[in-house]
């Protein structure tokens, strides 16, 4: 039976990486801290908390008191760290806070693994860190899709903020032999999510009937990447995966911001014409009146340092962890866009 403390565990992955792992190791015990900022919710985990083998506490990874703490209460031998401020229009307008989380928050929880697991005395231990595509930079049409080995070039304090975590966590296996791991997965889309991102911000959009802001002309490219999926490589970095490595996990599923939109418009207005009781469900939607959502896109100003491609190469995972996605992408967005529908939550 594993211990495992998970960071930002109300956030999106952290909350569906949750039920992944308690459906899969249900003997495993599951201690979540998150600071409950404005994407975490403690309602996204109420399934969760009915669960004997899970705990929640409301506390903030920069509390190295509390982490070690948490370490000692709940004898942690796993630590998968997902909390982390990750919205990069955020962090163009207010850096210091995606400072502050994400690479003194990482220190934190390093410090206090290595005070926990190191120190005192010499436990068996994983220390997992997720962190993004993100840090590698922006790629031109013909170029290849990242590596593991790809020189890092981060260019928003977001992406900086994380490269920067990356480069501690790498150092404390290196100098003090913390045995960690460092996932850089891919854009990830599924249940969940806050809808500051693409695809949620689309859906919540046009069941309000509000414009969709696309940046520039929509043509930025991304690797799109379920939930699940991301969580399932994680969960093969941890029983596999050699401590001191970096692994990528992509999706192989680029796509241009642009036709997401207008295959979400498709989605929602093709379920409204197949389910009348949406329209009554989400009277504001233009797709409850026959109209197509396509007709709320809206091209606005681009982002300041806007990356224009991600890509990942996930050969490293596959090859070595045989790793392989369960979800084509149809599949994929299908269940994202009905969860959407199914919760009738906006939020």
């Amino acid at each position: 039976m594993k211990n495992i403390l998970v960071t930002g565990g109300a956030g999106f992955i952290g909350t569906n990486f949750v039920y992944y792992w308690l459906n899969k190791y249900p003997e495993d015990h599951l201690v979540v801290l998150d600071a409950l900022t404005y994407a975490g919710k403690r309602e996204n985990l109420e399934k969760a908390e009915k669960n004997p083998n899970f705990e929640f506490v409301h506390g903030n990874i920069l509390n190295q008191t509390l982490v070690e703490s948490l370490f000692v209460t709940y004898k942690i031998d796993t630590l998968v760290h997902f909390a982390a401020e990750s919205h990069v229009d955020k962090s163009i307008s207010g850096p210091d806070e995606f400072i502050n989380t994400n690479i003194l928050g990482t220190h934190s929880l390093l410090k206090a693994a290595k005070k926990i697991w190191l120190d005192k005395k010499k436990e068996p231990h994983r220390f997992h860190h997720i962190s993004t595509d993100e840090v590698y930079g922006s790629l031109n049409p013909a170029d290849l899709p990242f590596k593991e080995t790809t020189p890092y070039a981060p260019n928003s304090p977001y992406a900086a903020s994380k490269a920067a975590s990356d480069h501690l966590v790498r150092s404390y296996h290196k100098t003090y032999g913390l045995q960690t791991t460092v996932s850089n997965c891919s854009n990830n889309y599924g249940p969940y999510q806050y809808p500051e991102k693409l695809i949620p911000l689309m859906i919540t959009n046009i069941l309000c009937n509000q414009p969709i802001p696309v940046y520039g002309d929509g043509q930025q490219i991304r690797d799109w990447l379920y939930v699940d999926d991301h969580n399932q490589g994680v969960d093969l970095i941890l029983k596999k995966g050699n401590p001191g490595e970096t692994y990528n996990i992509g999706g192989n599923n680029e796509w241009t911001n642009l036709n997401i939109v207008n295959l979400v418009c498709d989605l929602i207005h093709e379920a409204f014409l197949q389910n009348k009781k949406l329209g009554a469900q989400f009277p504001e939607c233009s797709s409850s009146k026959g109209i197509h959502p396509n007709k709320l896109i809206t091209f606005v100003k681009d982002r300041l340092g806007h990356d224009r491609r991600y890509a990942i190469n996930a050969e490293k995972i596959t090859a070595k962890l045989e790793y392989a996605c369960m979800e084509s992408f149809e599949t994929g967005i299908q269940k994202t866009v009905q969860w959407y529908l199914s919760s009738n939550d906006e939020s």
